[in-house]
């Protein structure tokens, strides 16, 4: 390597690790929040006359949608994207290790009745059935009610174009890093 070569190469290396630490120090953490999970699906004896239509008026999509209680609006408005995490201790009547591989990241995009506080709300589909025992559940009843589980934001979408599924929401999630971090 000539010494030109060397140099650049130096400082571009020194370059991108300012720029790095630069956008580390600035960059806050992910606010993360201690709610109550419980899940829904989408129908009239579970929501108002429209359960084909979230209250942000997104389309009711039990791959991505959850609701959340009115208390929370300020912090987690229609299109916040979240992340759950369980805590290490959670409540007997909570069924969340049951239902983890239908839960993935979620989007704000309806809301609870006002009696609620502090809570969030799953939207399941209603053929998603778990194995309680030896019989099929839905995952909304079998999910139950936790106490305590933790949710950290991890970005915002506009809510009109909102990931159809998993696999997009993931990958929106994924290749907006900065978003990640708000």
């Amino acid at each position: 390597m000539s010494f030109i070569t060397t140099a650049l190469l130096g400082f571009f290396l020194l370059g991108n690790a300012a720029a790095t630490s630069a956008i580390a120090a600035t960059v806050a953490p992910a606010p993360t929040y201690s709610v109550a999970v419980t899940g829904y699906n989408a129908v009239p004896a579970q929501t108002d006359d429209d359960p084909f239509t979230t209250a942000s008026g997104a389309r009711s999509n039990p791959e991505v949608v959850v609701a959340r209680s009115v208390d929370l609006a300020d912090k987690l408005p229609y299109g916040t994207v979240i992340e759950v995490t369980p805590k290490a201790a959670i409540s007997n009547n909570c069924g969340i290790s049951l239902v983890g591989e239908h839960i993935g990241y979620r989007v704000v995009a309806d809301s609870m009745h006002s009696r609620k506080r502090n809570q969030i709300d799953i939207m399941f589909d209603t053929s998603a059935d778990v194995v309680v025992g030896r019989k099929a559940t839905n995952a909304a009843i079998a999910l139950g009610v936790c106490s305590d589980v933790e949710i950290r934001v991890v970005g915002q979408v506009d809510i009109k174009k909102m990931p159809r599924n998993q696999a997009e929401l993931k990958k929106v999630v994924d290749e907006q890093l900065l978003a990640i971090s708000k």
